[in-house]
């Protein structure tokens, strides 16, 4: 996908063009026409995973690079476009935004000036005033805007989230780690990264991070390749994160504590463990946990257009979203990254 911000860029929208659209109500036409908008590696997966879902019809992609467009036909057999607009031209219900971050906010709101319902992927935007603006737009309109905090999705996190409730929480802790990614990025891993499992400690505690405690480090790269985050939630929860692009592999893990109980996770492998039942004498009891094959985005963008569907509160909503991204962007604003000091050759002994 191309960063360049005209590339997706909508054009001017009639007046006329301002009308939502009213969904087909008639049985024999309840198919939910859905465009992708984005061809890279998420936007791809979108369409594939679209395009097999029953009710929908995937309209098309539009990307403005022919290498990706070829990529997302072959993969999915739907159509392709080259500009923004033609795919709205071809008549969408919903879209999802699959576009770099910095367009989100403009195509996000004119989709909904045109009466389209959105999922944009996470972040939701670059900053949180534009956050704000996508969520209130949504809202002025009646329209469903979701955003794609897709790890909500993934069995093992259900799983976790299962054991949990009702749960005295006291502490969680999540690694997310990985080599550095092979597609250069204009965020660093906060923003990457992070951004995921800040919105899980607030989906998890169902409380709001009061209190942000940051540490960065620039290792290899311009933008912070480390991060150790630590926060406390308003119900004093204690959680900290740490993520880098500086593991040879990639590990997904998460561990919650409470009162009762001590959850672990691998989000990889999907194996959930549950100790629970502590004597006076250290001892207790271990078991694994169920957990779904569910793919996640499947999970995800079938939550969308049930959404959609029934004018019901989707599974992550906008103002969810704005609140994950501004804790990910005060912690960047509450110390600048560190780049490690250099380090000078010892002198030989002697």
């Amino acid at each position: 996908m191309s960063s360049k911000p005209s590339a997706l860029k909508p054009s001017a929208l009639k007046p006329s063009a301002l009308k939502p659209p009213a969904l087909k109500t008639a049985a024999s036409e309840r198919l939910l026409r859905v465009g992708v908008i984005g061809a890279g590696v998420m936007g791809s997966n979108h369409g594939r995973v679209l395009a097999g879902l029953p009710g929908v019809r995937l309209v098309g992609i539009v990307d403005p690079l022919p290498g990706h467009r070829a990529r997302a036909a072959e993969m999915t057999g739907c159509r392709t476009f080259g500009t923004f607009d033609e795919l709205l031209a071809a008549g969408v219900d919903a879209v999802t935004i699959a576009a770099p971050t910095h367009l989100h906010c403009e195509l996000a709101l004119a989709c909904i000036a045109r009466g389209v319902h959105v999922l944009v992927e996470k972040p939701i935007a670059s900053t949180v005033e534009e956050g704000f603006k996508i969520v209130a737009a949504a809202h002025r309109a009646g329209l469903t805007l979701m955003v794609g905090h897709v790890e909500r999705f993934n069995p093992a996190v259900a799983a976790i989230k299962q054991a949990i409730r009702g749960e005295d929480i006291l502490s969680i802790a999540i690694t997310r780690v990985g080599p550095f990614p092979p597609r250069m990025s204009n965020v660093g891993v906060v923003i990457d990264l992070a951004v995921h499992d800040i919105d899980l400690i607030r989906w998890f505690t169902e409380s709001e991070i009061v209190d942000v405690q940051p540490q960065l480090s620039c290792a290899v790269a311009e933008r912070e390749d480390i991060a150790l985050l630590q926060f406390r939630t308003a119900s004093g929860v204690l959680a900290h994160i740490n993520t880098n692009w500086l593991t040879p592999f990639k590990a997904r893990n998460v561990t919650v504590a409470t009162r009762g109980k001590y959850v672990m996770g691998d989000l990889l492998t999907r194996q959930v463990t549950e100790c629970f039942g502590f004597q006076p004498d250290g001892s207790y009891s271990m078991r694994h946990l169920p957990v779904g094959h569910d793919e996640p985005l499947r999970a995800e963008l079938i939550a969308f257009v049930d959404a959609v569907r029934s004018g019901k509160a989707p599974a992550v909503g906008g103002a969810e979203g704005v609140a994950s991204l501004a804790i990910a962007i005060k912690c960047l604003q509450d110390q600048s990254p560190v780049a490690p000091p250099v380090q000078t050759a010892r002198r030989a002994a002697g």
